[in-house]
């Protein structure tokens, strides 16, 4: 008899093979082959709550696949998409600023806000005409993307 496989691709199986406490080194491994080129940066993470509250009455709730926050204090969120819908990489750059914006509470200095990373697994081609597995974005200044951080 062949044996017989969950689909990770499935919101269940992703959650349970990535954002389970069980699946902690899973995730650690996971996160050092994608983010780190298979270094060891990342030793320790807390998994938590996919869901993000909004904070101001009226702003769409969101629900990620897995979010974890790593002992440097940076923010991985990670989404697995099979289907191609209508607007998805703007659901994956609001998803990013809501896990930005809601670190800090009332009052709070802006220089508490710590990075986030959006890790996006697709199972289509995002970007028309990529001929790569692994793409990596960052926002920078169009002009000058050399420079990444004001200076004092």
């Amino acid at each position: 008899m062949p044996s017989v496989f969950i689909n990770p691709k499935t919101d269940f199986a992703f959650k349970k093979i990535f954002g389970s406490k069980q699946s902690h080194d899973i995730l650690i491994s996971f996160l050092n082959a994608l983010l780190y080129d298979e270094q060891d940066a990342i030793r320790d993470l807390i998994i938590l709550d996919p869901y993000q509250a909004p904070r101001i009455k009226g702003i769409k709730d969101s629900y990620l696949d897995v979010k974890a926050t790593l002992s440097d204090g940076k923010t991985v969120i990670i989404e697995m998409q099979v289907l191609n819908v209508l607007g998805f990489e703007k659901r994956v750059l609001y998803n990013a600023a809501k896990s930005f914006s809601i670190q800090l509470g009332v009052g709070e200095d802006y220089t508490l806000l710590n990075p986030v990373i959006a890790l996006t697994i697709t199972d289509f081609e995002m970007f028309a005409g990529g001929d790569r597995i692994l793409s990596r974005y960052r926002l920078k200044e169009k002009r000058r993307p050399d420079r990444l951080q004001r200076r004092h």
